[in-house]
């Protein structure tokens, strides 16, 4: 059966070069007989997933998160279908209409922006497309699971305004984020299988993941 499926790995790697990150030396085979490192991550650094806690105090952690909600097919929405998308783009209601007979109660999502292409550059992070407010809305009354999306957040990271209206709007919709996915752009299926797990943080607002999506 292994033959007969794809994996595509939806993550950034993961080093000294990405913001948040910290990636020493703490055993060497030279001087203890094996090598180990200490980790130093931002709780929101590269592919990730966020907790409601992370916008919402007394709210739900990562180690609270509901994992069957984090495995599951996953419906691909292709922005880039008519273009390019642009720097800052809004992402509506509208541009998600042509999937509206699929997005159902319980969906996963997957929003190809292409943006992971960008990533390393200063837009990757200053000029991202977002989520709109009614859009946010919108996937909320329609009790979407899931959210994934390329750029390193669903909303301006800029306007902490617009940052916290769209992640309060999603967790209190009950709507799971995963930020800074990857090579979406690699799928070819409309539906795959996706899996993204986060670490067993007590207490967690957020985690890296290690996120992929599996194809017949």
């Amino acid at each position: 059966m292994m033959e007969l499926m794809k994996i595509i790995d939806l993550s950034l790697p993961v080093g000294n070069s990405m913001r948040g990150v910290d990636i020493r030396t703490a055993k060497t085979i030279a001087k203890e007989g094996w090598n180990a490192t200490t980790l130093e991550l931002y709780s929101h650094c590269g592919t990730h997933m966020d907790a409601p806690v992370h916008f919402i105090d007394g709210t739900a952690t990562i180690d609270q998160q509901d994992l069957s909600v984090c495995v599951g097919p996953a419906l691909m929405i292709d922005l880039t279908r008519n273009g390019p998308v642009s720097d800052g783009q809004l992402i509506t209601i509208e541009h998600l209409e042509p999937y509206h007979a699929q997005i159902v109660a319980g969906a996963r999502l997957l929003l190809r922006t292409d943006w992971h292409k960008r990533y390393g550059t200063v837009e990757y992070r200053d000029a991202l497309p977002r989520i709109s407010v009614a859009l946010a809305k919108w996937l909320v009354d329609r009790q979407v699971a899931m959210v994934g999306v390329e750029p390193p957040s669903v909303a301006d990271v800029n306007n902490k305004e617009e940052l916290t209206e769209v992640h309060q709007i999603l967790f209190k919709g009950g709507v799971l984020i995963v930020e800074g996915l990857a090579n979406l752009d690699q799928i070819i299926q409309s539906v795959v299988q996706f899996i993204a797990l986060p670490l067993k943080i007590s207490g967690g607002d957020g985690c890296p993941v290690r996120a992929i999506a599996i194809e017949d």
